[in-house]
């Protein structure tokens, strides 16, 4: 081979000088700190020094030269020595006898190097001579490197536990240095040529394997474990794809070549281009990747899951999003979603009547998710087995805990629905994660609901404490109010006192009678309204005043259509004659806030919708727009707080007090609403025939005795 020329030869230099000292370092290090019971220990010493010569003399005079092949090759037999004193680390020398005969045929082919040079050294001056010689060399060089791995595989496998400890960094250092002399001389007996690159690296490759043996050979070393983390480990899965791919390339083009002719080059041609849009198509994709990751945590580790990883990537995103809009919601469906590797999910929490509600979703925006997600029934038995629903067994009808007749139509119908998983807290199911089915499809078990169990436990005490902490500014900013309401009502009070006074003083003193009565009517005017004023604020946290009575649901509607005409277009969609228990001034008024929301979100040509029906047991009324939307964020935690609005200089009042008048008539509301579509309100108020039916059920049985 040509010696090396320019930056090639002092890269080489340096490479071979680096690996001499480190082999030499090694050996010195043995010899001082080794443990001087192993069995291989006088090989290794001699392998380390071997490797130092041959570096020196590869740096010296060139890989090349005779001399540097002889040092070469007793590097080599010493490193069969340290293979074949290995096996005395766990007493297989003896029993192994098939061995020795294998040890022994190495080395004869390793001796075989000698003989070569001598014939090239006669008749190396003949093409055909060298050529054969070279491809002879390379032959053997290659079958002693197999040879070798075969013992280290069959070593390694072999061992017991605590002689694995011995074998360990030895193993893998003479692993490492056969198993780069194999890729060396297989690539040099394919082109006819050795690799200039590889020729160069080779001399530090052999000093890190001789430093490996060191570690190996101290008492220290025994201890030492390699273990790589999971990201390295797909990334180098990844390099050994993209080698293999880089190798068959170099296989394909070699056998083209050999044929000749224009068909070998079109050959190479289509074969280059098909590769590169393969390896475009292929290599950055996610479905690539993902599958390249499920392949290796199946087949290479014991558990599905890296818990330190996961764990630690759990908390920095629930601490902190990856994006600055991100909310807290979305950012615990996207810590849970992240370690199954599905691309989406949605948060549902549970409201104060046990239902699922949707608060928050993360990259499922097309996911159709019903106002009531689930009913309580669900809530329940999630609730009480902490049971992880799967939906592919729901949809292939497997049942555990008698969960289908409970499990919602949406989570059935949609296809992409994967897996619901309860978030409790203190034992009480505070919402549940909807997760997107990953890229790779894959089943559920065992591990997944252990780890998605815990995550969930752990993601729900973060929910609960943020309730817990809004629950603390919502009852600070209710004490603030309050004490201002109290210096207000103090002299709204004061204020209508002295105006009363005022009036009758005026009755028995004013000389003008046209001036009386005026001042008359001004007066018991002002201090109706002042009154009435007192009245409403009064109201606040204690409920309407009015008595429960019977009212129309279709007077109610037509009443407060009329009520907007001119302002906005308020249309009646349906109007049942439905009779409801309830306050028919605090229905109004409460409706009036809610409708007064409905315009205020809705363009000046899009009407606002009014229906009253019956539904069962209950009379009901919605009220629909098409106007702008709101989140499900805000639905869940902003629209029914007081203090919190959306509009531009609003008190954040006016759907809280709706709420609580509602609710102190026994009824409830509901919103369903999704941005840019519009938003339903839906009062629900308990007929009047319940009140019968609970007269009925309270008038004591007749006993049998008794008379009619």
């Amino acid at each position: 081979m040509p010696p090396f020329d320019g930056l090639e030869f002092y890269a080489s230099l340096a490479c071979y000088f680096a690996g001499g000292v480190l082999s030499a370092g090694a050996g010195f290090w043995i010899a001082r700190f080794g443990d001087r019971g192993r069995p291989d220990r006088s090989f290794l010493l001699l392998a380390c020094f071997a490797t130092a010569a041959w570096c020196a003399l590869a740096a010296g005079l060139g890989p090349f030269q005779p001399i540097t092949t002889l040092a070469e090759t007793a590097r080599n037999l010493a490193l069969i020595g340290v293979i074949f004193r290995l096996f005395s680390a766990d007493g297989r020398d003896e029993s192994l006898k098939p061995i020795r005969p294998v040890i022994i045929a190495l080395a004869l082919v390793q001796l075989f190097q000698p003989v070569l040079l001598l014939i090239q050294y006669r008749a190396g001056y003949v093409p055909e001579i060298a050529s054969l010689t070279f491809e002879v060399s390379s032959v053997l060089n290659m079958l002693v490197a197999i040879g070798a791995l075969v013992l280290l595989h069959n070593l390694y496998a072999g061992a017991g536990a605590a002689s694995r400890q011995v074998l360990r960094w030895s193993g893998i250092a003479l692993a490492f240095s056969f198993g780069y002399d194999l890729n060396l001389y297989t690539i040099a007996y394919l082109v006819g040529e050795y690799p200039d690159m590889l020729v160069t690296l080779r001399g530090i490759i052999a000093g890190i394997a001789a430093a490996m043996l060191a570690f190996g050979g101290s008492v220290a070393g025994r201890g030492l474990q390699f273990r790589p983390s999971r990201a390295v480990t797909f990334q180098t899965l990844s390099l050994l794809v993209i080698a293999s791919y880089l190798i068959i390339m170099v296989l394909v083009t070699r056998s083209l070549t050999l044929i000749g002719g224009d068909l070998a080059r079109a050959g190479q041609v289509v074969f280059l281009v098909l590769g590169i849009l393969v390896a475009a198509a292929w290599l950055p994709s996610k479905r690539v990747r993902g599958w390249l990751r499920v392949t290796a945590t199946k087949h290479l580790f014991q558990h599905r899951y890296d818990y330190r990883e996961e764990w630690l990537r759990f908390t920095r995103t629930v601490g902190r999003g990856s994006k600055a809009d991100a909310s807290f919601h979305e950012r615990a469906v996207k810590a849970i979603a992240d370690m199954t590797d599905s691309p989406a999910g949605v948060l549902l929490v549970s409201n104060e009547e046990a239902q699922l509600e949707l608060t928050a979703r993360w990259n499922w925006s097309m996911l159709e998710v019903p106002g009531i997600a689930g009913e309580y029934e669900l809530t329940a038995l999630l609730e009480k087995h902490n049971y992880i629903l799967d939906l592919d067994e729901v949809r292939s009808g497997v049942e555990h805990h008698g969960e289908l007749p409970h499990v919602p139509e949406w989570l059935r119908e949609a296809e992409d629905v994967w897996a619901v998983v309860p978030l409790i807290h203190f034992d009480r199911l505070v919402g549940a994660i909807v997760l997107a089915r990953p890229r790779i499809e894959r089943s559920l078990d065992w591990e997944d609901f252990d780890l998605l169990r815990v995550a969930g436990q752990q993601l729900a005490s973060y929910l609960a404490e943020q309730a817990g902490q809004q629950a603390l500014m919502d009852a600070s900013r209710f004490d603030e109010f309050n004490r201002r309401m109290a210096f207000v009502m103090h002299d709204i009070k004061n204020l209508a006192s002295q105006m009363s006074l005022l009036s009758a003083n005026a009755q028995k003193h004013a000389d003008n009678p046209e001036f009386r009565a005026d001042m008359l009517v001004t007066l018991r005017n002002s201090s109706e309204k002042l009154e009435a004023l007192l009245a409403r604020l009064g109201r606040y946290g204690s409920g309407p005043v009015e008595e429960i009575q019977e009212v129309q649901l279709d007077g109610v509607v037509r009443r407060l259509a009329d009520r907007f005409v001119g302002v906005h277009p308020v249309s009646i969609a349906q109007s049942e004659r439905v009779a409801v228990l309830a306050s028919g001034e605090a229905l109004e008024q409460a409706l009036i806030h809610l409708i007064q929301n409905a315009i205020d979100a809705s363009d000046n040509e899009n009407p606002v919708f009014l229906s009253a029906t019956m539904q069962g047991l209950n009379g009901q009324i919605e009220i629909v727009d098409a106007g702008h939307g709101m989140s499900p964020e805000f639905v869940r935690s902003g629209l029914f707080k007081p203090f919190i609005s959306s509009k531009q200089g609003g008190f954040g009042i006016g759907a809280f007090e709706a709420r609580e008048m509602i609710k102190a008539m026994g009824g409830r509301v509901t919103v369903e609403s999704r941005e840019g579509v519009g938003t339903r309100f839906t009062v629900t108020l308990p007929i009047v025939e319940t009140r019968n039916l609970a007269s009925l059920s309270d008038t004591p049985a007749q006993q049998p005795n008794e008379v009619a």
